[in-house]
């Protein structure tokens, strides 16, 4: 009988909770339920808010928006149970990476804030929840992030071929998987769907770029585009992570993006999120045979089809193709690190955070 673990997660979109239910066998991940739960249009604004503008959100606000998404993720792991055959007893774990905040790895004094009340968690649904996950690799020198990268070294590493993950979510994030025994390297390469996503709201008032169609009706500007590769963050060498509080609308509006068509915009942002990963590949991965994308970025055809362009004749496919879907790989990926912490197994890669050592992640609340 395969112990079952439920995974959630919300990302930098802010629009809800992504949750798995899973069990996992020798390299193997079986999911046995998916649910998408939304977030309440204030809470969502809320959360907006205070990752856009800290300086509004007081002790107050953070304490009532902990508890309020920790309730989300309660109540999202209720529905994932209710829709699964699978009995509440059967479960071992909750893993829960809750909401960011703030994520602050390079500051004097590091720190990675996820909001998301776990012990609301366990308490209602009667599940011993596992979270916190960047704290014990901040603790350990590291970045606290990606923590994706492990789980894509267990399910996608092949010993034939170099391969590479690249998950694109508000930020995007690359796991090199050497054919060799050589260490996984991974890091945020920049913006993903982050900026695409704020310039359409601002301009359009839609959620979201859908299948990219609005990039795909402009033309990239090249001296647009030559400002927004300046950023010195593109030249890091890794570990690095970043996160909303550099790449946000603010920052956007640094290079007087209103003097520009609309929709030119938003294909120059399209182009940046393309180039960025095709230069951290080139720069850091250049062996890479195979590409396997998930997260939202990947519905993005404008986009996609931007990737494939630059990469040349590494093939570019849906994590789909390597055994598991691209919209739940990373809620699956917490899934599995609570099974880790569970069975006090080490979490973390040093290779690609930066930490001092292998730890064990998370707190368990039971």
């Amino acid at each position: 009988m395969p112990d079952h673990y439920i995974g959630l997660i919300s990302g930098t979109s802010m629009d809800g909770i992504d949750a798995v239910l899973a069990d996992f066998g020798d390299g193997t991940v079986r999911l046995r339920a998916t649910h998408i739960h939304r977030y309440p249009t204030e809470l969502q604004e809320l959360l907006q808010r205070a990752i856009s503008s800290p300086e509004t959100c007081d002790l107050d606000q953070v304490g009532m928006l902990d508890r309020w998404v920790g309730e989300c993720f309660r109540d999202a792991a209720l529905a994932i149970i209710e829709n699964s055959d699978i009995a509440r007893g059967a479960i071992v774990a909750i893993g829960s990476h809750g909401q960011t905040l703030r994520h602050q790895p390079n500051a004097e004094r590091p720190f990675s804030l996820q909001i998301g009340d776990a012990a609301t968690i366990a308490a209602g649904t009667g599940i011993a929840t596992v979270a916190d996950f960047r704290r014990a690799d901040i603790a350990a020198g590291g970045q606290g992030a990606p923590l994706t990268p492990p789980f894509h070294d267990w399910l996608f590493r092949s010993r034939d071929v170099n391969r590479a993950v690249l998950n694109i979510g508000g930020i995007a994030n690359i796991t090199v998987l050497p054919s060799k025994d050589a260490p996984v390297v991974g890091f945020d390469t920049g913006p993903g769907n982050t900026l695409l996503d704020a310039w359409i709201r601002e301009q359009r008032d839609e959620p979201y770029d859908r299948d990219g169609r609005w990039a795909g009706d402009g033309k990239h500007v090249p001296a647009l585009l030559d400002k927004f590769l300046a950023d010195d963050y593109f030249d890091l060498p890794p570990p690095k992570s970043t996160g909303l509080e550099h790449f946000n609308l603010g920052w956007l509006h640094r290079f007087d993006v209103g003097d520009y068509t609309p929709r030119d915009v938003q294909a120059t942002l399209s182009e940046l999120t393309a180039q960025t990963v095709a230069d951290a590949i080139a720069t850091h991965a250049p062996a890479t045979q195979e590409l396997y994308v998930c997260g939202g970025g990947v519905h993005n055809q404008d986009l996609m089809r931007r990737l494939s362009r630059r990469l040349g004749d590494i093939k570019t496919a849906s994590t789909l193709e390597a055994g598991l879907d691209p919209d739940w790989v990373e809620a699956a990926a917490f899934a599995w690190l609570a099974m880790r912490t569970m069975n006090q197994q080490s979490g973390n890669l040093p290779s690609v955070t930066g930490a001092s050592r292998k730890v064990v992640l998370g707190a368990i609340h039971s």
